[in-house]
């Protein structure tokens, strides 16, 4: 995995519109036409959502592949919610993701019970549940 990997966002046709590229890919965000935007592409939040997903469904089939477990396919189901939360967080709402993992293969129980922690420690879980400084630079 790269270490320090990096991503560039650009404006693109369209209100709303961006261009995403990473390494070798390019793909779209945007934001829906009920907020304005063209609909090109998933919202930034959808892509929080993949991104945990995908790391997700890698590191289980990674860690199951190692232990030489049945797994047969993994299903990464995200929603993200703000909740308001009564005397926590400066009274401002907090992010919740609900995520919800199916596991497909003859596993026994305690597979499918490691597997799901191990997902918790997928490295965008722990870069999403660790303290995060985000440098904001003028280019």
């Amino acid at each position: 995995m790269n270490e320090n990997p990096s991503t560039t966002v650009e404006s693109s046709d369209g209100k709303y519109a961006q261009l995403i590229k990473a390494r070798l890919h390019e793909w779209v965000a945007g934001e829906p036409t009920e907020v304005g935007g063209v609909d090109n592409g998933p919202t930034p939040y959808e892509l929080l959502l993949s991104a945990l997903g995908a790391c997700t469904s890698i590191t289980l089939e990674m860690y199951a592949a190692r232990k030489e477990w049945p797994l047969e396919k993994v299903y990464v189901t995200l929603e993200h919610s703000k909740e308001d939360r009564v005397g926590e967080n400066d009274g401002k709402p907090v992010d919740m993701i609900d995520r919800i993992v199916r596991l497909d293969g003859p596993l026994d129980e305690s597979q499918r019970a490691k597997l799901i922690e191990i997902a918790e420690k997928c490295p965008v879980h722990r870069t999403l549940t660790n303290q995060i400084t985000i440098n904001t630079l003028l280019g």
